[in-house]
């Protein structure tokens, strides 16, 4: 347990300089690559910032990876994600990458089959449509249970107002 606290003043150093050299690649890969690269639009991009995430650790507290390893594996990361980007244009990529939104309310009709499918309780559902202002269920058009995993409630106060197709392309009911 006392070795928590040992070190050595050049392994304080080398972390200092492998903080900075990560920190600086992260910044400047990121700047060539977009902000996609910490987006949360798919479980790729996920992935992704996950990915990242424990390459900057390991590269900084490890002392078996160099920077050069951490700058190499970050680059392959940021070209595996852009690649994968440009490759979701197909419609079969991106169903292979990507999760499908899902429908859990359609209206004031709960469908408690997808709340199972999406592992969420009506005690969850209840909290977002608080969360979002939803005073009555009549207000509610949908909810869907988005492929990032945050779920959006489609509402309005004016009951006349018809949800339009367009918003839900791609949502499974």
């Amino acid at each position: 347990m006392e070795k928590w606290f040992e070190a050595s003043w050049t392994s304080v150093i080398a972390i200092c300089i492998t903080t900075i050299g990560i920190y600086l690649a992260v910044i400047i890969f990121t700047r060539l690559a977009g902000k996609r690269s910490f987006s949360k639009m798919s479980s790729f991009d996920f992935a992704m910032t996950v990915a990242i995430g424990s390459i900057i650790a390991t590269t900084v507290l490890s002392k078996s990876v160099s920077l050069t390893d951490g700058v190499v594996g970050l680059a392959m990361v940021y070209i595996l994600q852009l690649t994968v980007a440009t490759l979701r244009r197909s419609s079969n990529i991106e169903k292979l990458v990507d999760n499908t939104p899902l429908m859990l309310m359609d209206g004031t009709k709960i469908l408690h089959e997808n709340l199972k499918k999406a592992r969420v309780t009506e005690s969850d559902l209840r909290s977002k449509l608080r969360e979002t202002n939803v005073l009555e269920l009549s207000q509610v058009r949908a909810v869907v249970f988005e492929a990032t995993g945050d779920i959006s409630v489609l509402h309005t106060k004016d009951e006349n107002v018809e949800l339009e197709d367009w918003l839900m392309q791609g949502v499974r009911k």
